[in-house]
């Protein structure tokens, strides 16, 4: 599955709103422009969407029956 067809899938299943669906995408979207970056720029992308999903912490918790 490429960046296209996951947002596709995000947008059918209404998962916009999932946070941690969201990383994967961007992850997708990284990975898909690897080839075209420099390893710095790679590096520095990747430790930002690795910080932004430890950001996440355990919001769910109490809550995993609503969204998950």
């Amino acid at each position: 599955m490429d960046s296209r067809e996951l947002a596709q899938y995000l947008e059918a299943t209404d998962s916009i709103s999932k946070p941690w669906l969201l990383v994967q995408l961007r992850l997708k979207k990284l990975q898909e422009r690897q080839e075209t970056i420099s390893a710095e720029t790679y590096e520095q992308e990747l430790a930002d969407i690795h910080q932004d999903l430890m950001n996440l912490g355990e919001w769910w918790r109490g809550i995993e029956d609503k969204v998950f």
